[in-house]
């Protein structure tokens, strides 16, 4: 099953299933209005919906239209929370490297993990917006999950359970100001403005043999201006599942419905398949060629990330954005 929002009715959008093929969808009027409520009874509503997945598929759903992208809005335009890790050690490893430190033993252990902005998501086609080039914009191109409730303390083994949907994520990050934010030990803020989520949500069962030990098993394109920028392999170099992921966030509290968990930017040793951020490309050129080549992202430069299907079909739809001033 797959669900976007529409933009309208309202600033959590109006939720609508849509086909496989990204090309037809209807409104989930009289099971849930949004994406949120879905969520709040997800065990209730999702085979409702299922249901009305299946009529799409076979023609019988009624009021059908065709999918226009530019009309959506961030799957869930707004989440109660927003957790994000840093799962794939290989980028971990060469930021540190690239300055001369050591990776602590203990990021092996326990996940990296951060409280992201979760008040607004950027639709899949909306800008990003930026005061200034000079705050160093960078894309961060990741896989995320979407639970239901999730009880505080829950196991790795349990918490697999609780994870409902699956998504990707622009993860915009403002280089430039990252240092002095941690500089002052209190974590990310200015640093870290508003994601832009993937055009669907989609049932992990959507996947098939591309989802396996709570991991995506496929590439994560990336394109920018037109030219390819990467496909890191997101089953690859993932140091934490998504179990443990979630499991992690909710050791000291509960995990309302909606909540997103984010995988980290995509990483793998071998850097011939390219990154999935500007940083990441930025310390391999450090580390071969003993300084950055590759610019941050400037105003009218676009970005494209997508998940394909072995048969190249689109799964999730791709995020396409241009950085924008004010």
């Amino acid at each position: 099953m797959k669900l976007a929002s529409l933009k309208e009715g309202g600033r959590d959008g109006t939720l609508i299933v849509v086909n496989r093929e990204l090309t037809r969808a209807v409104k989930a009027t009289g099971i849930a209005a949004t994406m949120q409520a879905a969520l709040d009874e997800w065990h209730a509503i999702a085979p409702r919906l299922n249901a009305l997945s299946e009529d799409l598929h076979a023609g019988h759903a009624k009021d059908a239209f065709d999918l226009d992208m530019a009309k959506l809005a961030a799957p869930l335009p707004r989440a109660y929370e927003f957790v994000d890790g840093s799962a794939y050690l290989p980028h971990v490893e060469r930021v540190r490297k690239a300055r001369g430190a050591e990776v602590p033993e203990s990021f092996y252990t326990d996940p990296l993990m951060y409280q992201a902005t979760s008040a607004g998501f950027l639709g899949p086609r909306d800008p990003v917006i930026v005061a200034s080039e000079d705050f160093g914009i960078d894309l961060e191109a990741e896989v995320l999950v979407i639970t239901d409730d999730v009880p505080m303390g829950v196991s790795p083994a349990d918490a697999a359970a609780h994870i409902q949907l699956v998504g990707i994520v622009n993860d915009v990050s403002l280089r430039g100001l990252i240092p002095g934010e941690l500089a002052k030990g209190f974590g990310f803020l200015q640093s870290k403005p508003r994601s832009a989520l993937s055009p669907v949500f989609v049932t992990p069962d959507e996947l098939g043999d591309a989802w396996q030990g709570e991991k995506l098993h496929l590439p994560m394109r990336t394109w920018i201006n037109g030219t390819w920028f990467g496909e890191a392999e997101c089953g690859v170099d993932m140091q934490f599942d998504f179990a443990q992921l979630v499991a992690h966030a909710a050791k000291t509290r509960p995990l309302t419905a909606g909540t997103l968990v984010g995988s980290g930017t995509i990483a793998n040793q071998d850097t011939s398949k390219g990154a999935s951020c500007l940083a990441e490309q930025r310390t391999v050129e450090t580390l071969r060629d003993g300084k950055a080549l590759t610019p941050f992202l400037a105003f009218g430069d676009t970005v494209r990330i997508e998940v394909t299907d072995t048969n190249g079909a689109s799964i999730f739809g791709a995020i396409e954005q241009k950085i924008a001033k004010p």
